[in-house]
């Protein structure tokens, strides 16, 4: 059965470029141009990936992802003209997977929702798997992998999906610098060129949630010019 991709999109032109080249891959692809009913196509059917504008009528994109995550979690795409890291800063704090400015490459599109969904599939196959694995601590940073979940201190931090993996890919190997390809391959499950920024927006977030000083950070550190590393 082919992956059910839906689009919520005002623009038709865009729209109909998404969705032919991804049904040429292979897709089932749906397109919805009001945020209302794309809101309520996501919630009540079932998809493998949704792909967002952020300017949207009747309810703008933000507002969408918000009301998606709270219910579920699937690969959601960003792709808007709204390309200021004010925006993708935004969109990734509240549990995007991927952020694509407009114009966009429509190849490059299609790639990056086949790396989300498998990505995502492989996630969901390992998580029984998950169980069997034991606890990383390091220092007052404790990640329990069964439940997917990360304590400071013995406090709940609640990490969004990709702020979770690039937190247990750097604690898997303290001390151990991952460059920024390295992340962007196991985390995103993908390698291109993508923009610097949205990794840099990942890391600040993550920071601000597990750090006290997150402007001088005790766990995670720069390595200036490579890539990131967890201190133990």
């Amino acid at each position: 059965m082919n992956k059910k991709i839906l689009i919520v999109e005002d623009d038709p032109a865009i729209g109909e470029v998404e969705k032919a080249y991804l049904e040429i891959s292979g897709f089932d692809v749906t397109v919805e141009k009001d945020g209302l009913r794309g809101k309520e196509l996501a919630l009540t059917q079932s998809y493998h990936l949704i792909v967002l504008d952020i300017m949207l009528p009747g309810l703008d994109g933000y507002q969408i992802v918000s009301q998606i995550r709270a219910y579920k979690d699937i690969p959601i795409m960003i792709v808007s003209a709204k390309g200021n890291e004010v925006d993708k800063l935004k969109g990734l704090s509240l549990g995007i997977d991927d952020y694509m400015t407009k114009p966009f490459s429509p190849h490059e599109l299609v790639a990056r929702v086949k790396a989300h969904i498998s990505r995502y599939e492989m996630l969901k196959e390992s998580r029984d798997s998950q169980q069997l694995q034991s606890d990383i601590e390091v220092k007052g940073l404790k990640i329990d992998q069964a439940l997917r979940q990360v304590y400071v201190n013995g406090a709940v931090v609640e990490l969004t999906v990709k702020e979770y993996d690039i937190l247990v890919l750097l604690a898997s190997t303290p001390n151990k610098v991952f460059t920024k390809e390295e992340i962007f391959s196991r985390v995103w499950g993908y390698e291109v060129d993508l923009d610097t920024s949205t990794l840099t927006v990942h890391i600040r977030k993550l920071r601000e949630k597990i750090e006290i000083d997150p402007s001088s950070p005790d766990y995670i550190q720069t390595v200036w010019g490579v890539g990131y590393k967890l201190t133990n």
